[in-house]
């Protein structure tokens, strides 16, 4: 894996050390990167004094010609590196957000334990694993599955004050959590926002699927997107990364850093 934005000490001398070349990004030397460097390149920001403000950040996949899945699913344009990152991200997060329809088509399964971050997390406070946090106004979930049946901690459900008492019964009863964060059948994605912090989860990841990411642009509670570029190209009509109603003036975020590994692009971009 190469940085190639921004330039940093490291690959200025190594720059140097490969024959005075200029400083420039790409100069550094291709190699796997250690989880603890990936963890340093995606570390959260500081949250400075006071109590720390929720920050949400999206990880997503995208192939050249802006498809986010391929049949149905991510794995296909995904590699091992980007996967490498994927679970990186989790192991920094509080908790990950996802959307009913994506939990549904990938097969999401709890959060699992890396012994390689057993002691960050413990010293930041954090649960062994993130929490897995599910946007669902019907609550049309399969409460059999091992997210329900045998998370190291709670899954969690994000719904509306609508939702049907009995759905929300079963839920509780397969041992979920449900926080209303709406005051119809759907969720209000600052509300959500808002609900996870409550809990003293401030350190957000959502995988998405698109029309959660949308609805999260939309709103404008979206901080920061990680974007794996896939070097494939899959043509067809599979959905972008971000769906539903565009919004009326562009978001503009700022590149942050840029590594590369066999051709895939890892973009970290932030709102100004």
């Amino acid at each position: 894996m190469r940085r190639l934005f921004p330039v940093t000490e490291e690959t200025a001398a190594q720059a140097r050390a490969d024959g005075g070349a200029p400083a420039a990004p790409g100069a550094a030397v291709d190699r796997e990167w250690g989880l603890a460097e990936l963890a340093a390149a995606y570390a959260y920001p500081d949250p400075g004094p006071g109590a720390p403000r929720p920050w949400l950040r999206a990880n997503m996949v995208s192939s050249l010609d802006g498809a986010a899945q391929h049949e149905g699913h991510s794995k296909p344009i995904s590699s091992a590196a980007d996967m490498r990152i994927f679970g990186t991200l989790r192991a920094l997060a509080d908790v990950v957000l996802v959307g009913a329809e994506t939990v549904r088509q990938e097969g999401y399964r709890p959060a699992r334990a890396r012994a390689e971050f057993a002691g960050a997390r413990a010293a930041a406070g954090q649960a062994p694993v993130p929490a897995i946090a599910i946007v669902s106004a019907s609550l049309d979930l399969d409460f059999t599955l091992p997210l329900f049946t045998s998370p190291l901690v709670p899954t969690l459900i994000l719904t509306g004050a609508a939702a049907a008492p009995d759905r929300v019964a079963a839920a509780e009863k397969a041992g979920a959590r449900v926080l209303v964060a709406g005051e119809g059948m759907g969720v209000e994605p600052a509300r959500a926002v808002e609900a996870l912090a409550g809990l003293g989860h401030t350190r957000l990841l959502t995988e998405g699927g698109p029309r959660l990411l949308g609805q999260l642009i939309a709103a404008e509670v979206l901080d920061e997107l990680c974007l794996t570029v896939s070097p494939t190209l899959t043509a067809g009509g599979a959905q972008r990364i971000a769906g539903g109603p565009s919004v009326a003036v562009p978001h503009r975020f700022e590149l942050v850093s840029l590594l590369e590994e066999d051709g895939f692009l890892f973009g970290r971009y932030r709102r100004p």
